[in-house]
């Protein structure tokens, strides 16, 4: 710690932070642009300027930028002092900027705007000609208005730097210089959406948001979490006239920090799909069209079925809504709504985080981390922000290089400058390449299987009394040397592993190299990444019950209630449609149509998680809590208000109570109680608009104020403003900051935790420290055929967001993929297209990545169900395939463990 003087005031500041972050610490008002906390500083846009004096007879002082300072003992600055040079510098960046604020998107939420006033720059005197620029087409995602930009490199510095993108940067010089693609063309990263929020101006829009737009004070917002995978991103969404009209980010530090994949930012347009499900509807017959009813008519209809039903849970359900199924239909005739073989490797990882000596990965250990092995993940489809935390970890052998020459760590440019290439090692073991190889030490093409074995061989080579495996080749022993001599060396090293493989052989290998790196209290980190939102949830409330979907589908019932789950996309179409056609009644919950919901004898209208408050947990174990942003149509309801007649408060309660580990969900919100000076918590801004006329063509009086189900927040634009209290922290707002940089203002420091709020619950507390090992599978048998591994896009793969059209116009569609060598023997060509039986036809793909002998085949994409593959599968030549010159004819046969035999027919 340090003690300066700063306008006569003293403050004990942190030594290692630059100024300027400290300045914002203590909640002083310093401009700034080209900063961020999680990029460092390069002092670009000199809008942080302050007076720093010598000593105590300097009565004139020199000009610095905080953001490139060290705070020094004793030392003495001014903010008042600069303020005139703040302006004329700001009177700079602004010349060419245009006068369009009135209709520009990002009026309202602009952290120009804030900073040009807070500056003291109020009149325009330059009123010559002004640079302009034309916009480029940046995909689905991203408008672009570059006449806006003040050249502040923070885009840059992001997409590139950050991000690891490298199509987009900077071009030409200064008034010229552009930042944009070398040509137009939609922006390749998965993170670009983060340029909305990183850009201070208007530069980068939101376009989805673009196409149905609201001032920013005018939407209706709620603490949220994303649906989109197991990390359980923080969000805010924003909801106008009923519908939902953005998603941005909710700073949690343990979670995502300030940032969100493309999925989590724009999957979620969903809730307006034309494919909602509006009203409950009944079947009276399978033949019969459906009719609709009332919500009243649908419980009472629910409640008959529900005798003597059996109940499929779902991963994608709230924890409020699985229990309240389980609670409705008993115990024992609860499923869990997934497939066997994930359950299992759910529990496992269950079991790993709460016996095995390992510390639970969350994102700033993932970041800290200075050497990583990811076992079977192919990341930045699966858990995308985990990967952009990755990214931020090969950089820590650079910022070690720059504390051995005690260069401060926030001097980004310095920092960069002094690594160049160099970065912390990385080792990958996939099936196929993937996003993460640009930045890997080495990634090594395997089958997910042989990959346990080689991580198995790790855990040994690192510590003798893990178990031994025999059979490997020569330059596997080698590769295994070296990726146990890096993972010993690291100061914290970093295991990832996950379901997606569907191979519970590489879960067991993650743990044995993570136990063989414990030493004493030092723990290695491990990070086991499940499917959806609530996975870890559902497999919490299954413990020690192995009652999984194929459970389901051979117990001897006639009528069963299917919650939130598409059964197709978890078992085959053959065994689904034996399943639903054995039964009398079939009831549905969900709010997008399906083909399991298109079989139903009874649809119930279920609300999204925008029109819901529930508990998703992530892939650590850590359970969040998401407020509903706005209430549905009366014909819709939450999953489990229609399950349950008990309030919802009561039903989170009885879930925390009945399953094990589950008792900390309730202390994720303040309780239905809270209140603030008799205020509780606002979803509208207090600027809101428009709220005694927007309901004026249905009733000119005011309804009144629709009833919290959580009875934490209201419906209002009254209640407790954030900054007064935030212990339910919704969006970010401080006087003078009406931007998200506002942030700063409700952390413990600028870029350091939440002062207030809840990051969640871990619900899975890890004391262990005794080594104990999971035993390794025995060498691969020679096998005849392929072996198929699961290929999964971020974009397409995941259920929901792929409703979203801005997702469909960047998703692919369903392919098979083949080594050259193999497709070679096969007599097939990368444009033959192939029959799929049950899926119709799809596109043959030939990559090099592939291992030779194995088979990719997509996940979630249109056109094919990868469930499908598990049973005999014919494969033919589609008919009028583009440049297609061979006759092919080929079969898939797979067994449990997924091989598979391909035969081309000349």
């Amino acid at each position: 710690m340090a003690s300066i003087t700063i306008d006569g005031k003293v403050f004990e500041v942190d030594a290692k932070n630059n100024l300027l972050q400290e300045c914002l610490s203590h909640a002083m008002d310093l401009p700034y642009f080209c900063w961020h906390p999680s990029m460092g500083s390069v002092g670009s846009c000199r809008q942080c300027a302050v007076i720093e004096y010598a000593n105590e007879d300097d009565e004139k002082g020199r000009l610095v930028m905080a953001c490139m300072t060290e705070p020094r003992e004793g030392a003495r600055y001014s903010i008042e002092a600069a303020s005139t040079f703040r302006a004329q510098a700001i009177e700079s960046i602004m010349i060419n900027h245009p006068h369009d604020c009135p209709v520009c998107e990002e009026g309202g939420e602009c952290h120009l705007q804030d900073m040009t006033v807070m500056s003291g720059h109020t009149y325009r005197r330059y009123d010559g000609k002004k640079k302009t620029h034309h916009n480029q087409y940046l995909g689905p995602f991203i408008n672009h208005e570059m006449n806006r930009c003040i050249t502040c490199y923070r885009c840059v510095r992001y997409y590139k730097d950050y991000a690891g993108g490298t199509d987009f940067g900077p071009q030409a010089s200064h008034d010229n210089t552009y930042f944009g693609r070398w040509q137009e063309g939609s922006l390749e990263s998965e993170f670009s959406g983060n340029l909305v929020e990183v850009c201070p101006t208007g530069v980068f829009t939101d376009k989805p948001f673009s196409k149905h737009y609201s001032r920013k004070w005018d939407l209706q917002s709620s603490p949220s979490v994303c649906t989109g995978c197991s990390v359980g991103c923080n969000t805010n969404p924003g909801e106008r006239y009923g519908s939902l009209r953005r998603i941005v980010n909710r700073f949690n530090d343990e979670v995502n920090g300030y940032f969100l994949c493309d999925k989590g930012r724009f999957g979620a347009e969903y809730v307006n799909s034309s494919e909602r499900i509006p009203v409950s509807m009944i079947r009276n017959s399978h033949d019969a069209d459906p009719v609709q009813i009332e919500a009243d008519i649908a419980k009472e209809a629910l409640s008959k079925a529900a005798k003597g039903s059996i109940g499929i849970g779902s991963p994608r359900a709230s924890m409020e809504a699985n229990f309240a199924l389980r609670d409705l239909v008993g115990e024992e005739n609860f499923y869990a709504g997934i497939a066997e073989n994930e359950l299992g490797m759910l529990d496992k990882i269950i079991d790993i985080y709460q016996n095995k000596p390992v510390n639970i990965a969350n994102i700033k250990d993932i970041e800290n981390s200075d050497a990583v092995l990811i076992l079977g993940e192919d990341l930045t489809n699966t858990a995308a922000r985990l990967a952009l935390g990755v990214r931020q970890s090969v950089k820590n052998l650079g910022r070690q290089m720059g504390a051995d020459l005690n260069f401060p760590i926030w001097h980004d440019a310095a920092i960069r400058q002094l690594a160049m290439d160099k970065l912390s090692p990385l080792y990958i073991l996939s099936p196929h390449t993937t996003r993460l190889d640009d930045v890997s030490h080495t990634t090594h093409i395997s089958s997910a299987a042989n990959s346990a074995r080689i991580g198995m061989a790790i855990a040994n080579a690192i510590d003798s009394s893990a178990p031994a495996v025999k059979g490997l080749t020569k330059d596997e022993k080698a590769l295994v040397a070296e990726i146990a001599e890096t993972l010993k060396s690291a100061k914290q090293a970093l295991i990832i592993s996950g379901t997606s493989s569907r191979e519970p052989a590489l879960l067991e290998a993650a743990s044995n190299i993570a136990t063989a790196l414990q030493d004493g209290d030092n723990k290695a980190n491990l990070a086991l990444v499940s499917a959806e939102s609530n996975s870890m949830g559902l497999a919490l409330m299954m413990q020690g019950n192995n009652k999984a979907l194929e459970q389901a589908i051979s117990a001897v019932k006639k009528s069963a209630i299917v919650l939130e789950n598409d059964l197709y996309r978890r078992a085959s179409s053959s065994d689904v449609d034996a399943f639903i056609n054995g039964l009398d009644q079939l009831v549905v919950l969900d709010h997008l149509k399906n083909r399991t919901g298109e079989q139903a004898n009874l649809v119930i209208a279920a609300a999204t998680f925008a029109e819901s408050s529930g508990t998703f947990v992530n892939y650590e174990g850590r359970a969040q809590h998401y407020y509903s942003t706005f209430k549905p149509d009366s014909a819709i309801r939450s999953s489990a208000l229609w399950l349950s007649d008990k309030p919802f408060n009561e039903i989170t309660a009885a879930c925390a109570d009945a399953i094990a580990n589950c008792d900390g969900i309730t202390d994720l919100t303040p309780g239905e109680n809270y209140n603030f000076a008799g205020l509780k918590v606002p979803r509208q801004h207090h600027r809101y608009s428009g709220r005694t006329s927007m309901r004026a063509n249905i009733n000119v009086h005011e309804p009144k104020q629709e009833q919290d189900e959580d009875g934490v927040m209201v419906y209002s634009m009254e209640g407790v403003p954030a900054i007064k209290d935030a212990s339910v922290l919704n969006s970010p707002w401080a006087p003078g900051w009406n931007s998200n940089q506002s942030i700063f203002k409700f952390q413990e420091n600028a870029g350091g935790a939440l002062k207030q709020g809840s990051n969640g619950q871990r619900l899975l507390l890890n004391t262990c420290t005794k080594k104990t090992w999971y035993e390794a599978a025995g060498s691969n048998d020679a096998k005849e055929g392929f072996e198929v591994f699961p290929l999964y896009h971020l974009f397409g793969s995941e259920e929901l967001s792929a409703y979203t059209p801005a997702i469909q116009e960047k998703a692919t569609s369903a392919y098979i993929s083949l080594n050259p060598e193999d497709a070679e023997k096969l007599g097939l060509q990368a444009s033959d297209g192939v029959q799929v039986e049950h899926n119709g036809a799809v596109p043959f793909i030939v990559r090099e990545a592939t291992q030779v002998g194995t088979v990719g085949i997509s996940v979630g994409l249109k056109g094919l169900n990868f469930q499908d593959i598990s049973s005999a599968v014919a494969l033919d030549k589609a008919d009028n395939w583009k440049n297609s010159e061979t006759w092919l004819a080929a079969n898939i046969i797979a067994s449990d463990k997924r091989e598979v035999n391909i035969e081309g027919v000349d």
